[in-house]
């Protein structure tokens, strides 16, 4: 069930809105032509639920890189 998908992938994602934005953006870059979209959302929230999309020593990393770019320009 899609439910289960979805509490599996919440033990790695900080909350819903980002759950649902990043399956979103997954979704419409892994969905195949002629596959069904719901086929599709079910394999990104089980690959997140496998996985760790975010992770937050990543974060500070991304944060210092975007502040050494905006001091360069």
């Amino acid at each position: 069930m899609r439910s289960d998908l979805i509490f599996g992938a919440l033990t790695h994602v900080n909350n819903r809105y980002e759950l649902c934005q990043l399956a979103s953006k997954a979704t419409r870059k892994l969905h195949k032509p002629n596959t069904r979209l719901q086929d599709t959302t079910n394999e990104v929230l089980d690959r997140f639920k496998d996985t760790i999309p975010m992770n937050e020593s990543d974060d500070s990393v991304v944060k210092k890189v975007e502040v050494q770019e905006r001091r360069a320009a």
